[in-house]
């Protein structure tokens, strides 16, 4: 026949007594006080590893944008074009000519290329189709001027010399196209920032709904506890343990989905290089890789999911020993 063990004697006094209760809660072979393998876990643990995927793929597309977007400004502040139109009375080429010395002249200029007048009609192919006879349209004329690294030329200058002397030249720097780059990346980072905000805010709202139902299956086991005087710290631990386990497993299973998709993304990427359509998603997007950086910001990531899940049950639960007080 089977014994019973008796219960240990506990001598101290439970009118100062939260440490007695939790010391034989702690030295006798029980188990957790919210079960792990729960259905409301594992609804929890998918509610996580969800809301960590779509944190971590909205980062990694704002790392790509941002990364694009720098690029972009990179490239197009190395340069700038000059148009040369058509007009009557004038002679295009010498005009170009002369556009080509002024520029040279000017200090902080590497390289000046004028494109000829096929290569100015291909341009607007894209918009006016192949195949058509050009030669009468009175087709403007692009120089391309690229600038020395780090330098600041006068523009103001060049643009009063080529007024007083090609009255037909016009010098872009693209401001405008850098300022619309600058923004674009910065609304994408707000947009990013405030996704991430509604993820976190989900996630601690789901974690609190999942820990009041904790809290009312393993109502009288935390009441009887409670009242034998364990403390509020001891039986919040319990449960911070519990679901911070949970936010865990879930964000590192949503974490580590977004990392495979991204090495995924990469590898087919740099498979396609070189394709027309690979090209043309590069110069929009980048390289559709978040490198190092991006996959340690994932790593961060699925530990504050974890760290968000813990803090929000053990308010949770605080809440709520507060009220049974």
């Amino acid at each position: 026949m089977s014994t019973i063990e008796p219960l240990e004697e506990v001598t101290e006094p439970w009118d100062g007594r939260g440490a007695a209760a939790e010391r034989v809660y702690a030295q006798r072979p029980l188990g957790p006080i919210v079960p792990s393998g729960s259905i409301a876990g594992r609804s929890l643990t998918a509610v996580v590893a969800i809301m960590t995927f779509l944190a971590a793929l909205t980062m990694g597309a704002v790392m790509m944008v941002v990364d694009a977007a720098s690029d972009w400004q990179s490239d197009v502040s190395r340069e700038i074009t000059i148009q040369v139109r058509p007009v009557n009375g004038r002679d295009i080429e010498a005009d170009v000519r002369a556009t080509i010395d002024i520029a040279r002249g000017t200090a902080g200029i590497a390289d000046v290329r004028a494109y000829t007048k096929e290569e100015s009609a291909q341009l607007i192919e894209p918009w006016l189709g192949s195949g058509l006879t050009l030669g009468e349209l009175p087709i403007p004329r692009m120089i391309v001027v690229k600038l020395v690294s780090g330098a600041a030329p006068d523009f103001a200058a060049l643009r009063r010399t080529l007024a007083a002397q090609v009255p037909s030249a016009s010098l872009d720097d693209h401001r405008g196209w850098i300022d619309r780059m600058r923004t674009m990346a910065e609304t994408a980072v707000a947009v990013g920032i405030a996704i991430l905000a509604l993820v976190i805010a989900v996630t601690v709202m789901s974690v609190t709904f999942a820990t009041r139902g904790a809290m009312a299956a393993n109502r009288p086991i935390v009441e009887v506890l409670h009242y034998i005087g364990a403390t509020d710290s001891f039986v919040a631990g319990q449960f911070q343990r519990h679901f911070l386990i949970l936010g865990f497993k879930g964000g590192a299973i949503g974490g580590g989905v977004a990392i495979a998709l991204f090495a995924v993304l990469g590898a087919v990427n740099a498979w396609l290089s070189g394709t027309a359509s690979s090209d043309e998603a590069a110069a929009l997007f980048g390289s559709f890789s978040i490198g190092i950086a991006g996959y340690v910001a994932i790593v961060v990531l699925v530990v504050l999911m974890a760290v968000v899940t813990a803090f929000a049950s053990r308010r949770t639960v605080n809440q709520t020993l507060e009220a049974i007080d």
